[in-house]
This record gives structure tokens, C-alpha cells and sequence, in this order.
């Protein structure tokens, strides 16, 4: 089957540069680290890491459109206008630098998350489902929000910046600014924030023997320790899970969704967080035994989703 569209997720950490063919199976892929070099003008690192990708897999063939997934608040006409887990591409005109590197090629800029729900209503986990809400967890958390089948964008584009929904206004200092974002809570880094209490606090005497120092302990850390069924570990995604349904139900009460997929980086534990979120949610929900069942599912596409649906939006554009 032809190749489609290559696509690009940039995330807090790694770029991934992939080429999928029409049934969004992946034909080619490599992988960066994103810089966080501030530059003039704001994204030129980040862009120049991607053209130096996208020449790897395609040469110099301009004729496959691209799509980049970028973490935070796209303008429609691809201006990356702030994002807070890449301060260096603030303000950044993606659309523009992409093309500096690749003349003739055609390039379409869109927020990861809502990357990644389009890959899922095309191709996974939201096929047949019009009010879904993608949940993207990673360094922070994303969202793609889908309302009687349409990407829903908002007027300037911005929409679907669910992560920074405040759910505890004295709690923990937001990298935007504010304080007790959900994703303070129920992303990568808020699982990483509350072992590190947990474990100060000594609640995670197992893992602080290992590791050594609690203020060394890490999400994945966490996460593989209750894996192998630690209590105290456990304990601490119960409560990440408690932090992700409150968010979910915050969500159901605005959109009237039939389901939840979650994705991103922190997929791999979605196996143990996915089923403390789904405990905590129905008595959250409003009028929960009127609503129909709500599903919290996994992405089909895993990580990958944001740069799958990144190419399924360049070549549909």
C-alpha cells in the first residue's frame, strides 16, 4: 500500500517523525530529543531537528504532505501561541519554519492531542463514537475533543487545553502559571510529584530502599512497582486514579462524551490506572445511574497516536 502522509508529534522530550500508509499503518519511522535552545526566531532548534527527520525518511521528495502534533495552544493558522512544557517554541510559526527547510512541500500544524484524537476517530480506539474525549498522558496532559463526529477547536484554536483545568486552587505550581492544574495530578509528572510526597512522607519504604533517596523516585519507578504488585505502590496510582476520574467527570458534565481514550506517554500504565479511574468515576458523575455507561479505554495507537493522526490530518487538509 503507497505511503499517505509522514507525521510529527513533538513532545517534552523526544520528536517522533513517522510516514504511515492509508490504513495509518506505520511505513517508516525515526525518532529525535527535542532541543530546548531559545532562539530567534522561537521554534527555529525544534524546526531544524525536524527537517534533519524528515530528510532521513523522505529525501528530497517534497511531494508527501505533513502533519506536526505540537504540545500546546495552536492558533488555526499554525502558530504555536504559548506552550508550557516547550517554552522555546513560543510564539513559534511552525507552518512557516517547515517550509524554510523544505520549500514545496505542504505542511499542516495542529495541537498533539487533537492529533492524536483524529487518529483515534479515524482509525482506533473512538471509531463509531461522535462525543469522545482523547486524554493524553505524557510530561503534562492533552486533550482532543470530539463533538457530533467534528474536532472541536474553538475560536482561536485553542480549545481542548483540559490539562490545565484547575482541580485544587492551593495546590502544586503549574509550569502556566497557575496552581493545582489536573495535570499537577494525573499526568507522567504527577505521578512522579505525589510518590515523591508519598515517599517523604513514608508511605513508600519499599521503594525509598531501592532507590535510595525519595526525592530521586520516579513515575515509572511507580509504576513498576505495582506492576509487580506493591501495596504501597499501588496505593499511590489508586490515588492518580482518583485524580484522572475527577477530571473525566469534570469533562462528562461539560461534553456529554460516551467515552474516554487515554493515550500518550504514560500508556504504559494505563493497565492500572485506567481500572482505579473507572472505580472512582461513576460516583463523580452527575446523575451517573441516568447517563449512558461512559468507557475509558486505551489508545489503539499508543504513542504513536499524535503523529498518526498528525499525517491522517496533512493528507485529509
Amino acid at each position: 500500500m503507497p505511503a499517505l502522509a509522514a507525521g510529527v508529534d513533538v513532545g517534552g522530550t523526544k520528536i517522533e517523525v513517522l510516514i504511515i500508509d492509508e490504513s495509518g499503518q506505520v511505513v517508516e519511522r525515526t525518532r529525535r530529543a527535542t532541543p530546548h535552545v531559545v532562539t530567534t526566531p522561537p521554534g527555529a532548534a525544534t524546526a531544524s531537528v525536524i527537517s534533519e527527520a524528515l530528510l532521513e525518511l523522505l529525501g528530497d521528495d517534497t511531494s508527501l504532505p505533513v502533519g506536526l502534533g505540537l504540545p500546546g495552544m495552536m492558533t488555526h493558522d499554525g502558530v504555536l501561541a504559548y506552550a508550557p512544557n516547550l517554552p522555546s517554541g513560543n510564539g513559534a510559526d511552525f507552518t512557516g519554519l517547515m517550509r524554510a527547510h523544505r520549500p514545496g512541500q505542504r505542511f499542516v500544524c495542529a495541537n498533539d492531542a487533537d492529533c492524536a484524537a483524529v487518529a483515534e476517530y479515524v482509525a482506533g480506539s473512538a471509531q463509531g463514537h461522535d462525543d469522545f474525549v482523547m486524554v493524553t498522558l505524557g510530561t503534562g496532559i492533552g486533550g482532543g475533543l470530539f463533538s457530533h463526529g467534528q474536532l472541536v477547536r474553538g475560536r482561536s484554536g485553542f480549545a481542548g487545553e483540559i490539562g490545565h483545568m484547575v482541580v485544587d486552587p492551593r495546590g502544586p505550581r503549574c509550569p502556566c502559571g497557575n496552581r493545582g492544574c489536573w495535570e499537577r495530578f494525573a499526568s507522567g509528572a504527577g505521578v512522579a510529584r505525589l510518590a515523591r510526597e508519598a515517599a517523604i512522607a513514608g508511605r513508600l519504604p519499599m521503594l525509598v530502599e531501592e532507590i535510595g533517596d525519595p526525592e530521586a523516585i520516579r513515575g515509572e519507578d511507580v509504576t513498576r512497582a505495582a506492576e509487580l504488585g506493591s501495596a504501597e505502590a499501588l496505593a499511590v496510582v489508586e490515588e492518580v486514579g482518583w485524580w484522572l476520574a475527577l477530571g473525566i467527570a469534570n469533562l462528562t458534565a461539560i461534553m456529554d462524551i460516551d467515552r474516554v481514550v487515554i493515550g500518550g506517554g504514560l500508556t504504559q500504565a494505563a493497565s492500572l490506572l485506567i481500572p482505579a479511574a473507572r472505580r472512582h468515576l461513576e460516583g463523580m458523575v452527575e446523575g451517573a445511574e441516568a447517563r449512558p455507561p461512559i468507557e475509558i479505554v486505551s489508545a489503539h495507537f499508543g504513542e504513536q497516536a499524535g503523529a498518526i493522526g498528525a499525517a491522517f490530518l496533512a493528507a485529509r487538509s
